[in-house]
């Protein structure tokens, strides 16, 4: 078996098990990401916008 394919089944089975034994844990790291990708998309328009 490769050896790609084991990590990922493994990291697989990692997320998981920590989505099922800490939920709101993993909800609140959802949240985060997406605050941060938000505000990274935000800022980058605000870039954008300010060129012209």
């Amino acid at each position: 078996m490769n050896v790609k394919r084991v990590i990922a089944w493994l990291l697989l089975a990692f997320v998981i098990f920590f989505i099922v034994t800490q939920p709101e844990t993993s909800a609140d790291m959802v949240r985060s990401a997406f605050r941060g990708l938000s505000n990274a998309a935000s800022g980058f328009a605000n870039f954008v916008t300010s060129l012209f």
